[in-house]
């Protein structure tokens, strides 16, 4: 199992801060954490794209989608932020 905290835009939408699940891979957490979000709130409007598109670190290291997860690993999704 494996702890998902979401941030920034991601975790004001989805009204969570964090979620465990079981994943072999980021791209595989992805598609696990949208279902999971639709379950907990129908209105939440957070695709895979959403994802896709931020900073993922694992256990504190920037990573990419292709990365094997671990039991007990700590997954951070950080989505992109503008600012001026």
């Amino acid at each position: 199992m494996v702890t998902v905290k979401l941030f920034g835009t991601l975790r004001l939408e989805a009204g969570v801060k964090e979620l465990h699940l079981e994943a072999g891979s980021i791209r595989e957490l992805e598609t696990l954490v949208c279902r999971k979000l639709r379950r907990l709130s129908p209105d939440c409007g957070i695709s895979e794209n959403d994802f896709r598109a931020c900073l993922v670190a694992v256990n504190g290291a920037r990573t990419t989608a292709r990365t094997k997860l671990r039991d007990g690993d700590v997954v951070s999704f950080f989505p992109a932020a503008a600012g001026g």
